[in-house]
């Protein structure tokens, strides 16, 4: 039992030295190619366990035959075991290579490519989180060019839909400042109408902008759909009746929801104008709501002749305002954009999508428990 005491102890203490040799090489080359510290690894588990047996044998008084064909045993080991870890180690520097230049490429390009070539599980974990990455960045960039390309043609929309007014207010007023109106009153009720107009689009950009910089103050209270729809086709009946178009709701049910009576109604106000605006004379606007699913449901549908399928992604961009021929003479194309952030922002969705003659607008809001 001494015996084998003394054998583990000599055994340990050698390995032991060469362990800590190791560990002292590998931090010296730490910052160095993994095939070096792979090749160290290998020699300190062969040499350890030379320096174990030699230890044994200077304790054990071993015969030099013995000694030696011990030696040749473990040089043999150290031989095929630092050929094994310097393969492994090229092998892995290379895929290592290639997953870098992937991510130079990514960095550059914006597009990451993963390498043909199977690496090791952590490698092959590495390259899917660089295209995942790769994936959310391009969609990113996607969004970006949207609102860049909104961006523009809201600014040149507004201009030239602040153009017209303008201009017809500077030539009413010199007229009036000249004396050569010839009827005074018809220029002053056309200038209220015109700095109405212009009020209208001012305050649209204003709510717009709240909503963009998540500005936009809710004061959420319990009400129901009936009363709300009730209010906004009574206030866009003028309008109706001024374009012919018929306003229906008799597919609304009194479904209590949690909402901002101001903005919901600013909500449907939108959406009614324009149904109204883009439904031909004799045409037919109709409101319901019901519950659903997912929520409570409230849609206007409209009898525009449907939104072309490319467009029907834009519909509620800013600045969105459809073909000239479905363009209406007011209006910047905010109003729907105006919709889905106020509808967002109770948590809700707004969607469009076209029946026969027509679109459908659908707002859905989260369900109010009873």
């Amino acid at each position: 039992m001494r015996d084998t005491f003394l054998i583990a102890l000599y055994a340990f203490a050698g390995a032991a030295a060469t362990g800590l040799l190791g560990a002292a090489a590998l931090r010296l080359l730490r910052r160095r190619s993994l095939t070096a510290s792979l090749a160290v690894v290998a020699a300190v588990g062969v040499v350890a366990m030379l320096a174990g047996t030699l230890a044994v044998a200077w304790a054990m008084f071993l015969s030099s035959h013995d000694l030696s064909v011990v030696t040749t045993v473990v040089a043999m080991a150290a031989a095929v075991s630092l050929a094994t870890a310097l393969v492994l180690g090229r092998w892995v520097v290379a895929r290592s290579r290639e997953l870098a230049l992937a991510a130079r490429s990514f960095g550059e390009h914006g597009d990451f490519a993963e390498p043909e070539v199977p690496a090791t599980a952590e490698l092959a974990a590495v390259s899917r989180e660089l295209a995942a990455t790769s994936a959310k960045l391009a969609e990113s960039r996607e969004r970006e060019r949207a609102l860049e390309t909104s961006r523009r043609e809201l600014v040149a929309w507004i201009s030239h839909d602040l153009r017209t007014p303008l201009a017809g207010l500077r030539a009413m007023s010199e007229a009036l400042e000249d004396g050569v109106a010839a009827d005074p009153d018809r220029y002053l009720k056309q200038i209220r109408t015109e700095v109405e107009r212009l009020n209208d689009m001012v305050g649209d950009l204003f709510e717009l902008s709240r909503i963009h910089a998540g500005a936009l103050s809710l004061s959420p209270s319990r009400m129901s759909l009936y009363d709300l729809v009730g209010d906004a086709l009574a206030g866009a009946d003028p309008l109706a009746r001024e374009h012919g178009v018929r306003l229906v709701g008799d597919r609304v049910e009194p479904v209590p929801v949690e909402v901002d009576g101001k903005e919901m109604s600013r909500v449907l106000g939108n959406l009614l104008v324009n149904a109204i605006r883009r439904t031909p004379p004799d045409g037919t606007v109709a409101v319901a709501a019901e519950r659903g699913p997912d929520g409570v449901v409230l849609s206007v549908t409209d009898g525009c002749g449907g939104i072309p399928e490319d467009d029907l992604p834009r519909v509620f961009d800013t600045g969105w305002r459809g073909s000239h021929a479905r363009t209406p003479p007011a209006g910047a194309g905010l109003g729907l954009a105006i919709v889905r952030g106020i509808v967002e922002a109770h948590r809700g969705t707004a969607t469009v999508h076209n029946i026969p003659g027509g679109c459908r607008f659908e707002v859905v809001l989260p369900t109010t428990a009873s």
